[in-house]
């Protein structure tokens, strides 16, 4: 090799299957240790056909270069460590050896699926996000959640609103609410909203009553407030039954129900409505 060949800088290829965030980051943290400044790391982002690797690897055999992979696919490693040994490529399978060495104490095979960190990774953020979604726009607080939301809940108070919100959110929805008062009209943008992303929950009036006497004693109040009177839950359970046909949207009696069991109800319409936009 000449000066010239020994002074040229040295390149890290990264081949992988997805984006190539794995074998970068260990490709880095070796190359920190030889001033990594010097080092020339290049990714190779989604690799899934052995016919892509021939003209991978004659570009890195054209460099001072080694080849890092991650490719879960035995073919595709298979391929490119041949392809490298007929360039005399250095190659470092990141994962490959740990996937060996998990598949002989677990009890079923590998997967084999390229891109599955990456897809944990949006999942989590996406749940991440729905639940901040239910927070920021509870109980009405804001009618853009109105627009921006994927589900609206309406109904009078404890018809278990917030709770579904939240429930929907670890499924990766992002669910608002607004709360039915008579003497409070509800946001315009409510009335804008395709009626198949709009949920109405209602109750039996007994169970309400009762439901409410307990939240009053919680809150160390006398249970014949009129919040939960008969008188005063009828009239809410009508108003809120006027807006809800205004809208026509689904409606759906929480009565004796468990939040699991209406959300059930719930993910069965918004899937319909999904499937039919």
């Amino acid at each position: 090799m000449s000066g010239e060949d020994n002074n040229e800088k040295p390149v890290i290829y990264i081949i992988s299957d997805s984006v190539g965030e794995t074998a970068e980051l260990v490709a880095r943290a070796a190359a920190s240790q030889f001033n990594s400044s010097q080092v020339d790391i290049r990714r190779v982002p989604y690799v899934n056909e052995s016919d892509e690797i021939p003209e991978i690897v004659e570009m890195a055999a054209g460099a001072k270069s080694i080849i890092a992979y991650t490719l879960v696919l035995p073919e595709l490693r298979e391929t490119l460590v041949r392809e490298a040994k007929r360039h005399n490529i250095i190659t470092v399978d990141i994962m490959g050896p740990m996937l060996d060495a998990l598949g002989q104490i677990e009890e079923y095979p590998p997967k084999l699926e390229p891109g599955l960190v990456r897809r944990m990774d949006e999942d989590y953020f996406r749940k991440v996000e729905a639940i901040e979604f239910a927070v920021k726009y509870d109980d009405g607080k804001d009618p853009r959640g109105i627009t921006r939301a994927e589900l609206v809940f309406i109904g009078v108070s404890r018809t278990s609103k917030t709770p579904l919100c939240m429930y929907l959110a670890h499924k990766r929805i992002k669910a608002a609410n607004v709360p039915l008062v008579p003497e409070v009209a509800p946001p315009e943008e409510l009335f804008k909203k395709p009626a198949h992303q709009v949920i109405g929950l209602t109750i039996k009036p007994q169970q309400l009553n009762e439901i409410r006497q307990e939240r009053l004693k919680t809150l160390g109040l006398t249970s014949n407030a009129d919040y939960a009177s008969i008188g005063r839950i009828l009239k809410e359970l009508e108003y809120a039954k006027s807006i809800m046909d205004r809208i026509g949207c689904h409606v759906i009696d929480v009565t004796n129900k468990a939040i699991e069991e209406t959300a059930s109800k719930v993910l069965e319409l918004y899937y319909r409505g999904e499937r039919h936009k």
